[in-house]
């Protein structure tokens, strides 16, 4: 094969990447609200709820951390609903209320310092722990002598090497696949001479040569799925960022930003550093996030947030690679000791560095009545045989399992669609480790300046199911987090048709729904709410 045709090859394999692989139509913009039987699309019946049981209803705010990359907090559709700390929201430079956080008015950022500066990008996990452990076992043989906790770590890294490099070759095809396509779209655009060409321009165009061929065929295929051309380019730029930031920060072993924030890096247990920047130097993912739990809803403008009385508590922690252990057990125990009630957290990573401190902090959280949400991942894998980090699984400093957390929902990605596709062709699944599927396809939120735009992943999922969880224990505040965990797993919307998912090696496969999660379903708002009344009538009966 040549050079030529390996590269048209692999931009052929991209093409799934620019849409959304569901369906070529569009769902409406609210979809992850409406109801099956009203309104055609898999939402989880947001507004028949509150239509028929919530109207007229007390409810009391619920606070909820999102633990993400940033949150824009003067968003007009946000700002009236971000959780202030009244005690220290004024720029003083002293810690008013003695929280070791000074100034924290929104929330805190753990990826800053005191001087105001911000991690914006960072490395994956693998690559960290590969430089970490390549002085120790670069060298080393598999028939090395070695004892039992160097041969645990030599195999792990084994693991991590293989993982790195495979990482790092998609990454280096992708840039110079994408950065190839945009490079020959740009040419084309430039003897068009339209800057918002239409696909009856492209109808017309005369492409010269192999790359211009392909080019044209990819651009042809989206427009008509989607005819604003720059939806396309934007796509094309993203995709160019995306795998330089892979191949520049994600993947390369000589960059490490952590001196930015400042603090011992390999003291676990450190709480105090950072800045009170919550929205920090991209707050996209954040805000997206922020939106669908809690984006109000009586306002006439942008969307309309799952959750109707909440206050959002935004922690930033997550960086455009991975977030670090120490940062997310930091921030759990910020979000418990000040208040949050529920969490989400839409991230994740195939390697840790330091389970046993997360572990820790999930366990005060639940020792609080804290109910952790977290997004299943995007690999389209079974998390069973391919862990996804954090996870309610205890370690040991072995790796042991040593029970799990109770009042924690992981969170797969739905379609709207109640057909073979219902599941996200990106998400992670899994019988035992995911517990129920949400909305997370074509999701319409907020974005930074009070902007709107659709985005998808688990990562919408997730707070689809956090903002059902604000939602009930919003109206019914006696229920504990364990009790609305029961309430939202046992009221999902059971789906009898088999469903798609990529199995083990790559190749589509039709499976139960059963089969690849918990509970066998679709959170359901409407059901969750009426069987949180019952629960919560049964145990007034009880007093």
């Amino acid at each position: 094969m040549t050079f030529r045709n390996h590269i048209n090859t692999l931009i052929l394999a991209l093409l799934p990447l620019f849409s959304l692989g569901q369906t070529n139509e569009k769902p409406p913009a609210n979809w992850f609200n409406l109801d099956y039987e009203r309104d055609g699309v898999m939402g989880i019946s947001t507004e028949k709820a509150y239509e028929l049981l919530l109207k007229g209803k007390k409810s009391t705010p619920v606070t909820v951390a999102v633990i993400d990359g940033g949150v824009d907090v003067n968003h007009e559709d946000l700002r009236d609903v971000m959780w202030i700390n009244e005690k220290d929201s004024a720029s003083t430079g002293k810690d008013e209320d003695g929280n070791g956080y000074i100034n924290d008015k929104y929330g805190w950022n753990f990826l800053g310092n005191a001087k105001g500066e911000n991690v914006h990008y960072d490395n994956l996990e693998v690559t960290r722990l590969v430089r970490e452990l390549e002085p120790k076992y670069l060298s080393v043989l598999p028939s090395t002598p070695m004892d039992g906790e160097e041969r645990r770590e030599f195999s792990e890294y084994q693991k991590m090497v293989t993982y790195y490099a495979n990482k790092m070759q998609e990454a280096r095809f992708g840039q110079i696949n994408y950065t190839g396509l945009k490079r020959t779209v740009d040419s084309m655009l430039t003897k068009m001479g339209k800057e918002k060409p239409t696909l009856a321009d492209f109808d017309r165009y005369k492409p010269e040569g192999d790359f211009e061929k392909l080019a044209l065929k990819i651009i042809k295929k989206e427009l008509k799925d989607e005819p604003d051309f720059s939806k396309f380019y934007k796509d094309l730029e993203d995709g160019v960022k995306h795998y330089n930031n892979q191949v520049n920060y994600h993947l390369n072993k000589e960059f490490d930003p952590r001196d930015i924030v400042g603090d011992d890096y390999e003291n676990s247990r450190e709480r105090y550093y950072g800045n009170a920047d919550v929205t920090g130097p991209d707050a996209e993912h954040g805000t997206h996030v922020a939106g669908i739990i809690g984006a109000v809803r009586t306002n006439d403008v942008g969307i309309k947030g799952v959750a109707d009385n909440v206050r959002i508590m935004a922690i930033r922690t997550v960086p455009d690679g991975d977030e670090r252990d120490k940062d997310v057990a930091n921030s759990i125990r910020y979000a418990v000791e000040n208040g949050a009630k529920v969490i989400n957290m839409s991230f994740g990573k195939a390697f840790a560095k330091d389970k046993q401190v997360v572990d820790d902090a999930v366990r005060f959280a639940l020792e609080n009545d804290v109910l952790l949400v977290h997004a299943a991942g995007n690999e389209g894998q079974d998390n069973d045989a391919n862990p996804n980090f954090p996870n309610r699984n205890y370690v040991d400093s072995l790796g042991i399992n040593m029970g799990e957390a109770g009042a924690w929902i992981e969170v797969g990605a739905s379609s709207w669609k109640n057909d073979g596709d219902l599941v996200a062709s990106f998400s992670n699944y899994g019988r035992r480790s995911v517990d129920v599927f949400a909305p997370g396809v074509s999701i319409h939120s907020t974005m930074p300046g009070s902007t709107y735009e659709d985005q998808q992943g688990t990562s919408m999922a997730s707070p689809v199911v956090a903002g059902l969880a604000a939602l009930i224990r919003s109206y019914y505040p006696q229920l504990p987090a364990m009790e609305v965990k029961r309430v939202i797993m046992q009221s999902v919307t059971r789906v009898d048709q088999r469903v798609k998912v990529k199995g083990p090696d790559g190749r589509n496969m039709r499976v139960s729904m059963n089969e690849i999660c918990v509970t066998g379903g679709i959170v359901n708002a409407f059901k969750a709410l009426q069987l949180a009344e019952q629960k919560a009538s049964e145990s007034a009966r009880k007093k």
